[in-house]
């Protein structure tokens, strides 16, 4: 989200963004491989990765809090590239770093259009769960 938000604001490289990322203290904890990819896939396209949420925004993209943008962007990609992560873990995580980093209730916005989203792109997944739940219900 740093990262994101870094390169949204000031414009850097993505290298130069990366690099930083890199020296920052803490980031020896992070999973290098799984940054690297993210990373990659968010660096030059998070523009697109929120652009795909634009059918359940309730504003333009343009508009978004350069905090939210982030987020969104990160949880877009994720729910997009990201199938091994379950839906509802892509989720809850958006929704903590709004709650830690975002506007007062920025945190339900982030919830809700990325809960919307999943319903689009993780549809077979979000089926199977409630067919599961019903199952067990019996």
């Amino acid at each position: 989200m740093q990262g994101l938000y870094q390169r949204r604001l000031a414009g850097s490289p993505p290298a130069d963004v990366r690099a930083d990322l890199v020296a920052s203290r803490g980031f020896e904890r992070a999973d290098e491989a799984y940054f690297d990819e993210l990373w990659r896939g968010l660096a030059e396209g998070a523009d697109e990765s929120v652009g795909h949420l634009a059918p359940v925004l309730d504003r333009a993209a343009a508009g978004l809090s350069p905090i939210e943008w982030a987020i969104l962007a990160i949880g877009a990609w994720e729910l997009e590239h990201r199938p091994e992560i379950p839906y509802r873990v892509v989720i809850n995580e958006a929704v903590e770093l709004a709650k830690s980093y975002g506007g007062t209730d920025g945190h339900k916005f982030v919830n809700g259009v990325l809960d919307r989203h999943a319903a689009s792109v993780r549809a077979p997944e979000i089926a199977a769960l409630r067919r599961e739940r019903g199952a067990g219900a019996g």
